[in-house]
């Protein structure tokens, strides 16, 4: 099973937010450019700051870890462990982002009464980008119907939809879901500051999605 990376208390203000293409342009005499897109898909970045990390084992303070400002919460061995666990940028995991993580009645196909498998999308402006790793499917319509859960099945690891049947021509494809991005952290290491008796913070980790 995919780990889930943690939410905890101490995320601070502000996250950013990157998305990134990988494009190629060569530059003609004439001026003209060539363009070539390696990617059809950006790669996004997320940038966390963590204010607040409790320690309640930092017994300094000599009364032990049932003592202190951290007393009974240990956030900051939480996403240490997590980040060793991962190897740093080594090994991916799911990421919930909570301005991005759910959709309604997203068109994801048309039926033409012959594909039986559809990819999850999220759109975003008008553009729509394959979802692959879907957290609950809450239900799919064809022209508005609720279809039975029985008739299709989701694969979690990819995103794909297959039906038993092939969706009638025309029929046009919605789903409600939940999702969370497929990612890795950026970088090899994180650097956590103490600051105060049990007390924590993580300036800077970085999210990195990882393309199917």
């Amino acid at each position: 099973m995919t780990a889930i990376f943690p939410a905890l208390p101490g995320l601070g203000w502000s996250v950013t937010k990157t998305p990134r293409f990988s494009a190629r342009i060569q530059h003609a005499v004439s001026g003209r450019e060539l363009r070539v897109l390696d990617q059809p898909y950006p790669i996004w970045t997320w940038t966390l700051t963590y204010a607040l990390l409790r320690d309640k084992w930092d017994t300094r303070g000599g009364s032990g870890p049932g003592s202190g400002p951290g007393v009974g919460y240990d956030e900051l061995r939480t996403i240490a462990g997590f980040f060793l666990q991962r190897q740093g940028a080594f090994q991916h995991f799911l990421f919930d982002d909570p301005t991005d993580d759910t959709v309604a009645g997203q068109v994801i196909a048309t039926g033409n009464s012959a594909a039986t498998v559809f990819q999850l999308v999220r759109g975003m402006g008008g553009f729509a980008e394959p979802v692959t790793a879907p957290n609950a499917v809450g239900a799919i319509h064809f022209n508005g119907v609720v279809q039975n859960p029985a008739g299709y099945a989701v694969d979690a690891e990819t995103g794909l939809v297959t039906f038993a049947a092939a969706p009638p021509a025309g029929q046009i494809i919605t789903a409600d879901f939940t999702y969370r991005f497929r990612v890795r952290f950026a970088d090899d290491t994180l650097e956590f500051e103490n600051f105060m008796y049990q007390l924590w913070q993580l300036k800077q980790v970085k999210l990195q999605s990882v393309l199917p």
